[in-house]
């Protein structure tokens, strides 16, 4: 049982995996860019700003994109040459064996999983308030959970469905649908960016760093300008959903690292340029508001902008959920194909060229939590599931230099071993700041998935 957990899985070509290659550099970096894009730079700047960073929230999202820096260069590494759907799934299980790469793929799970019902909550949330605007009111049961006196929240649950069903009609469909909507929500920002930048004052900016670097609060709240980075990783969590479309791109080797390092650094410029400005219109402490971008511009005698960024953050959680709902079903056909879960996930539609079985079941779970639970907290787990696999992925590219030294790497790292050793203390550093409450969630997850691997995976592997 020890040897089959520790046996590494060969490296495979899956072009004949039946899933459509159709996916362009273009149509990759598209792809990060709609999932990471979103509530990271609509909310969580404005939050982040006023609780934890200052100004210096600036400072935060430079040391989170550093981060995710090192480890989207690992990303790259993997991707063009180990490849496959299963982004850090099937990098652990060709770095480290079938356990670890079980536990990576779990851990996705909740990361995608949880993530895409947290998103459908929030645009829930958004898309009621827009109706609003325009004196249309949905019934209160119908927007919220059993749990906070509702029966439904009918258009998270309705949003997902409609996303199931965009997916499976094909993955070029799907891709060109983000396409413009990714389109949509730049030009929301861009507008934003040319109405605040004649309003900047500098006075705003100071404290710069108000918070300092980092300390902990009586209440065991942490704040500073590191768990503020924290926080805002947040806002890059998804861009690592493009090295999950390794099967369906056109030339995985060329263009999932341009997808990957393109869609970051693009994310990244912008999100400086808007927290800069966010705190350059308004003083940091008035920022701590559901939607700051609106307020900011509201403040600036923008009064009409409240449904305009409404319309930005409707189009931007869509790209969202669409990019981890395909993030989710990829990984689950990945780990499908190698046994670990039912066989059925793993089943192509021969007319669509899409999994058409994992999508719905997807679908279906993914709605049924989004309409009936409220998730609460449980959404910051995401944060530190995504850390996680990034730690692990950079850790692949270590071992897998060491055990495979000759494997054919169309790209590689730089500076090696020196970048995926940046990524591993970088995103461990930011693993170390988040709460204990979300330690303690994470670990429960872990032992659950142990607990599934023992009792099925295990016995039906398809490497036993």
């Amino acid at each position: 049982m020890l040897k089959q957990m520790l046996r590494t899985k060969p490296i495979v070509d899956h072009s004949g995996s039946g899933l459509k290659k159709c996916l362009t550099a273009f149509d990759l970096a598209l792809l990060g860019i709609g999932c990471a894009i979103g509530t990271g730079i609509f909310v969580l700047t404005g939050i982040a700003a006023a609780t934890q960073s200052g100004p210096a929230v600036i400072i935060s999202f430079i040391i989170a994109g550093v981060a995710s820096g090192f480890a989207a260069l690992a990303y790259a590494e993997l991707a063009a040459s180990v490849g496959g759907s299963g982004s850090a799934y099937g990098y652990s299980y060709v770095a480290f064996g079938e356990f670890i790469a079980w536990v990576m793929g779990w851990i996705l799970l909740l990361e995608y999983g949880v993530g895409a019902a947290a998103v459908a909550n929030g645009w829930s949330g958004y898309f009621t308030g827009t109706l609003a605007n325009f004196n249309i009111y949905l019934p209160e049961a119908l927007t919220k959970a059993p749990m906070v006196g509702g029966i439904i929240n009918l258009p998270a649950f309705a949003i997902i469905w409609t996303l199931t069903i965009l997916l499976i009609v094909g993955v070029k469909e799907s891709a060109r649908f983000n396409n413009i909507i990714v389109v949509i929500k730049l030009s929301t920002i861009a507008i934003f960016i040319a109405l605040s930048i004649g309003h900047l004052n500098t006075d705003n900016w100071q404290p710069f760093m108000p918070f300092g670097w980092f300390s902990t609060m009586e209440d065991g709240k942490n704040i500073g300008i590191l768990a503020g980075a924290s926080l805002v990783f947040f806002a890059y969590f998804g861009f690592d959903a493009v090295s999950t479309a390794a099967e369906e791109a056109k030339n995985p080797q060329r263009d999932l690292p341009i997808g990957l390092l393109a869609s970051l650094i693009f994310c990244t410029i912008i999100y400086i340029i808007v927290s800069g400005l966010l705190t350059g219109v308004v003083h940091y402490t008035e920022l701590n508001v559901a939607s700051p971008v609106a307020f900011a511009l509201s403040k600036i005698g923008y009064t009409w902008s409240s449904t305009l960024v409404a319309t930005g953050v409707l189009a931007g959680l869509i790209t969202v959920l669409l990019v981890l709902m395909y993030g989710l079903t990829r990984i689950l056909f990945a780990m499908s194909r190698d046994g670990l879960i039912s066989p059925v996930f793993s089943e192509v539609n021969p007319d669509r060229q899409t999994p058409t079985k994992v999508i719905l079941m997807c679908g279906l779970i993914v709605s049924i939590v989004a309409g009936f639970i409220p998730l609460g907290e449980l959404a910051e787990t995401v944060n530190i599931g995504t850390l996680a696999s990034f730690v692990m992925v950079c850790v692949g590219v270590l071992v897998l230099r060491i055990r495979q030294p000759n494997l054919h790497r169309p790209f590689k790292n730089p500076w090696n071993p020196l970048i995926p050793v940046l990524g591993i203390l970088s995103c461990g550093a930011l693993m170390a700041f988040l709460p204990t409450s979300t330690w303690i969630r994470f670990g429960v997850w872990i032992m659950c998935g142990i607990g599934v691997y023992f009792l099925y995976s295990i016995r039906h592997s398809k490497l036993r």
